[in-house]
């Protein structure tokens, strides 16, 4: 990779209200535009948030482009510049839909990354059962641009060690998780699962996450906080809530640094199917 400028996107989609939504995050792209931002991160669900307009807003497979929630980003991707479009609804083919970042480069959709892990959980008071409405995806995608290699994850995928270490394997260097994480959860769990993916991957990890309530009777909250880390682990940048950006250099040499220092993606000796054997000791 080499270094450049990232920026992180942070907002509070408002439930079922796309226009305005995008109405709010383009003047903060065009910000880490004008902060010469190479790599521009949005979160999960940044425009088409909400029950009433996935289906109306979702990106035809065949045509993404003509997507509403892509087509005003695709004049910011260009110069070299490249968008991680974080969470953007699909069509599936079973009626659903993917939850899908795309990525945006020379003025196109160049890849995407259709969601793997569904949030099916029921924390409390905050259920969730994402398979309802959202197909899973199947493949691990890591894209090769000229910033460097870009892998791709979304939200509850951060919880999936295994796919991380996929994408270190396929030589991601930097690693996205637009994310729309739980206030609950995130409170407990955000900052130290991302911190530990960055260390395992010795890869840069971008988290471009959702804040506040979503909703008037506020039953979506988000978290917040997103951060850039570096491959030591260490938070280089990040805000707490509120529509804000999150403007990090990546210096490529903390990357080089790390697996001179710790070369432990070098160290591996089990199998990625490797089983645990279960010893039974004494009476249960």
């Amino acid at each position: 990779m080499r270094s450049f400028t990232a920026a992180l996107v942070q907002i509070c989609a408002r439930a079922n209200q796309p226009e305005d939504n995008l109405a709010r995050v383009l003047p903060l792209v065009d910000e880490a535009v004008a902060r010469d931002a190479a790599l521009i991160v949005l979160p999960e669900g940044y425009a088409a948030f909400g029950d009433a307009v996935r289906t109306s807003w979702a990106a035809d497979p065949d045509d993404p482009d003509a997507c509403p929630a892509l087509t005003p980003l695709l004049d910011r991707a260009t110069n070299g510049r490249v968008v991680i479009a974080g969470g953007v609804p699909e069509r599936a083919p079973d009626g659903r839909t993917y939850n899908t970042a795309f990525v945006l480069a020379e003025g196109r959709v160049q890849a995407r990354y259709r969601k793997v892990h569904l949030f099916d959980s029921d924390v409390p008071g905050v259920p969730r059962h994402e398979s309802t409405y959202t197909a899973p995806g199947d493949r691990v995608v890591v894209v090769d641009t000229p910033l460097g290699r870009i892998g791709l994850s979304i939200c509850y995928d951060l919880r999936f060690g295994e796919l991380y270490r996929a994408l270190a394997d396929a030589g991601a260097e930097v690693i996205v998780v637009p994310a729309a994480f739980t206030l609950r959860t995130g409170l407990a769990h955000w900052e130290p699962l991302l911190r530990a993916r960055a260390i395992e991957s010795q890869a840069f990890v971008l988290a471009a996450a959702q804040h506040g309530r979503h909703d008037a009777q506020g039953q979506r909250e988000s978290y917040g906080h997103s951060m850039i880390i570096d491959p030591w682990g260490v938070v280089v940048a990040q805000v707490g809530t509120g529509d804000d950006l999150v403007v990090a250099r990546l210096d490529a040499n903390a990357r080089t640094r790390a697996l001179e220092v710790l070369p432990s993606l070098t160290h591996r000796r089990l199998p990625a199917d490797a089983a645990a054997e279960l010893v039974h000791a004494g009476g249960r």
